[in-house]
């Protein structure tokens, strides 16, 4: 029984390295699977109510203040096993690939020291933090429609 719980859990990683082309898995694709995709799943869409949906609205954050720090400072991101220089290129990657359409227009990449100085300062209440967060990022779609109306 155990092992074939792991065989479904190792699974889906083994079954996207057998058909890969040597080099061709993005080493950021990589850790999204090993580190996020267990909970956020593989496309993004989380689990309502408990994880948090990645897909067409993480990019949301990069548009309201203090929303680009709170990406890093998560306790999922800066708790990470991951180095800084990987940490960046994961975030950046999952930005690009979940959220294209919502980031700003001169959205900046993460770099390693932005990521070093921001997980260090990790976030031990997040809740309160998301909420405002949210309520920022849905006014500003609100003052968007409200302007885009004829």
């Amino acid at each position: 029984m155990r092992a074939r719980l792991i065989a479904v859990l190792l699974f889906p990683f083994i079954a996207f390295r057998a058909d890969a082309e040597p080099g061709a898995i993005d080493a950021a694709r990589q850790d999204y699977m090993l580190h996020c995709q267990g909970c956020h799943q593989p496309d993004g869409a989380g689990a309502e109510g408990r994880v948090p949906n990645l897909k067409d609205s993480v990019g949301n954050f990069l548009r309201v203040p203090g929303g680009r720090e709170y990406l890093i400072r998560v306790p999922g991101v800066a708790n990470s096993t991951l180095g800084d220089e990987q940490l960046a290129g994961l975030m950046n990657w999952l930005l690009l690939n979940f959220s294209r359409e919502q980031l700003p227009q001169d959205f900046v990449p993460y770099s390693a020291a932005e990521v070093r100085r921001l997980r260090s300062q990790g976030l031990v209440d997040v809740a309160p933090l998301r909420r405002d967060l949210l309520e920022e990022i849905a006014d500003l779609a609100r003052n968007r429609a409200g302007s885009a109306a004829p």
